[in-house]
């Protein structure tokens, strides 16, 4: 039996969820969308989401007709109808059915949708031993152009560094800034450890200011671990102790090998497994159930391993 999908307000079979070819999410990539996660039975983060995801149709002029509440209970309700207890969730509102030009003012509703699945970036031996990565000749989006910090329906920067990568036979990229600074992978944010340091840069620097970074920094300070936000280049990336990718979908994940230089010792660092393991403590017990009254579920082996219970 397939998916049930939220779509305008009704739970229908995945092969009925269809929304209109006169979409301008669909003709022009207008509209905007959040990457969730739900483990053992709670949504991760799912408030901080909701904010970006209201704060990116903010700056488009987006109207989304639905409270944080309801957003909210779209999303549990989702999980609920599906089963799931572990899943990757895809919310979009898109600007709505129009006509062929691209003028946002002929589409009186928008498309509100939401699908709950499973995602897999990349194979679980690439966790273990790590990522090899290459630098890009895209270049991230401008501000000024098409802010990285709303999160859009129009990803065409990050798929041409994915083809770049692809191309290259590697499962990740990194996309410099039009100044030449570090800004962030396809779908990752970067982090990079320096003699004791998490160094990652700034929103700023033309990044999408990730939910799995704000966590991972803000359990880095708890740790007493210092973290600073600031500008960085290649070079300071080639001589990293320790460098990690984050981001929803791929969580947190070491990188070894940087445009054909090892980082450090070639091996995931140990502030990188620390945090990595701090982590994957914290979506046991962050978020709200979706079943309320259940106590979440725990890991099927209890040990705190990436398995999910699943």
């Amino acid at each position: 039996m397939g998916l049930i999908i939220f779509l305008n307000g009704e739970f229908v079979p995945e092969e009925r969820a269809v929304v209109s070819v006169f979409d301008h999410g669909l003709l022009y990539g207008d509209g905007v969308f959040e990457g969730i996660r739900a483990y053992y039975g709670r949504v991760f983060k799912l408030g901080d989401h909701l904010d970006r995801l209201y704060e990116s149709a903010r700056t488009i002029m987006l109207q989304i007709p639905l409270s944080k509440a309801e957003m909210q209970e779209v999303v549990l309700e989702t999980l609920r109808r599906n089963n799931q207890r572990d899943a990757y969730i895809r919310l979009v509102v898109s600007r709505g059915a129009g006509d062929l030009g691209l003028d946002p003012q002929k589409c009186p509703r928008p498309t509100i949708f939401c699908i709950t699945a499973t995602i897999q970036l990349y194979p679980d031996e690439l966790y273990e031993k790590g990522l090899e990565v290459i630098t890009v000749s895209t270049r991230r989006n401008i501000a000024e152009a098409c802010n990285p910090r709303v999160k859009s329906l129009n990803y065409l920067n990050n798929i041409y560094a994915k083809i770049e990568a692809n191309l290259a036979g590697v499962p990740e990229a990194i996309l410099l800034n039009a100044e030449g600074y570090v800004a962030e992978a396809t779908g990752d944010n970067i982090f990079i450890v320096k003699n004791g340091v998490l160094i990652t840069p700034p929103a700023y620097a033309g990044i999408l200011e990730g939910i799995t970074r704000n966590t991972i920094m803000e359990i880095a300070r708890r740790k007493g671990i210092p973290v600073e936000e600031k500008l960085f280049t290649l070079h300071d990336v080639y001589i990293a102790d320790e460098c990690f990718m984050t981001g929803t979908a791929a969580e947190a994940i070491p990188t070894v090998k940087v445009d054909g230089r090892l980082i450090g010792n070639g091996r995931p660092g140990e502030m990188t497994w620390e945090l990595i393991k701090a982590f994957r403590e914290l979506t046991k017990v962050d978020g709200p159930l979706i079943y309320p009254g259940e106590a979440a579920a725990a890991c099927s082996c209890n040990c705190g391993c990436s398995c999910r219970g699943e």
